[in-house]
């Protein structure tokens, strides 16, 4: 009788032992996962912030530019703002299927790694 009842006794330390493993290694596993992806999405934001910085140099360069062709500088600036007001626009109208979805399926790639 004794040894059944050291029987359940062991079996239920190793539930126990075997349900706190578990958690722990869920826990580790989401570590992982949201680590990842928060270095992913940082490296991406850095060349992003590389590129926009080189995108505002070179259109201010063009927009002086334009302004001397011009013959007033500030007429490059209207037309290079009105460039970007265009490019805008159609960012907004093709927003989901350029940058919503990929940023999604971005996001879900890496958290299921």
């Amino acid at each position: 009788m004794e040894t059944v009842s050291n029987s359940f006794e062991t079996l239920f330390e190793r539930l126990e032992a075997y349900g706190k493993t578990t958690i722990e290694l869920s826990k580790l596993k989401s570590l992982e996962m949201s680590t990842a992806l928060a270095s992913s999405l940082l490296s991406r934001l850095a060349v992003i912030l590389v590129l926009s910085t080189s995108i505002l140099v070179l259109s201010i360069g063009v927009a002086l530019w334009l302004g001397e062709l011009l013959g007033r500088t500030y007429y490059g600036f209207f037309v290079v703002a009105g460039f970007y007001l265009l490019a805008g626009l159609i960012f907004h109208l093709y927003l989901h299927r350029w940058i919503k979805r990929p940023v999604s399926t971005l996001i879900i790639k890496q958290a299921l790694q």
